[in-house]
């Protein structure tokens, strides 16, 4: 088996939940993208990532069915782990920085794969809500206290390989925070928590707590 670091992305409050990202720090193991595909949907997190060079930040990110070029949570987690200024995807350069309990990225709206960002009146709404049939990826969310910004979200993948409900997506937090136009805080699947904040010329920065799991 490659060795394979196991991180938790967008942590609660209290450094539980989060979501579970697979890292791979010696890419050049494993060049081939098939056997990067097959070696994620062994692992079965919703993204794992192939570190191709640590040094510039060059990053390969899967889900068990399909490579991505962008993905927020493994970049969050990426960009804490190397403690590089910016990691580079196939969609574009995303920057990085680290700020006390947080990691920050920033990056394009338009680098996230499309999702449904559905609303919901009430967050009790999203919590009740049933995982829905394969086919369509979709963003649950709903208003806890509008004022303030704070959002209650679940994502619904939808594609069939294994992950019902990702618990801590970063994309649909960038295309969520594009539509509305202003800072969020976001709390995903059972308690993870993710920021956001519209940044100048179409840019997102988006931050979360990171821990090493194994």
């Amino acid at each position: 088996m490659t060795d394979y670091d196991v991180l938790r992305v967008f942590c609660g409050p209290g450094g539980g939940y989060g979501n579970e990202l697979g890292v791979v720090r010696e890419g050049s193991v494993m060049p081939d993208r098939a056997d990067r595909q097959e070696f994620a949907a062994k692992l079965g997190f919703s993204e794992t990532v192939f570190v191709d060079d640590p040094e510039r930040g060059i990053i390969d990110i899967y889900t068990p069915s399909l490579r991505l070029p962008f993905a927020g949570h493994p970049c969050v987690g990426v960009g804490w782990l190397l403690d590089v200024p910016e990691l580079v995807t196939p969609a574009g350069v995303v920057g990085v920085r680290l700020d006390g309990e947080f990691s920050w990225i920033e990056a394009r709206a338009e680098w996230a794969p499309p999702r449904t960002l559905r609303r919901h009146e009430t967050a009790a709404e999203v919590d009740a809500l049933a995982v829905p049939p394969s086919g369509e990826w979709i963003y649950a969310w709903a208003w806890e206290d509008e004022a303030a910004g704070r959002v209650r979200a679940r994502a619904f993948p939808g594609r069939n390989d294994g992950i019902e409900e990702d618990e801590a997506t970063g994309a649909a937090a960038l295309l969520l925070t594009q539509q509305l136009g202003r800072a969020l805080n976001i709390t995903q699947g059972v308690g993870s928590q993710i920021l956001t904040a519209p940044q100048p010329g179409d840019w997102v920065e988006m931050g979360g707590r990171v821990r090493l799991e194994r």
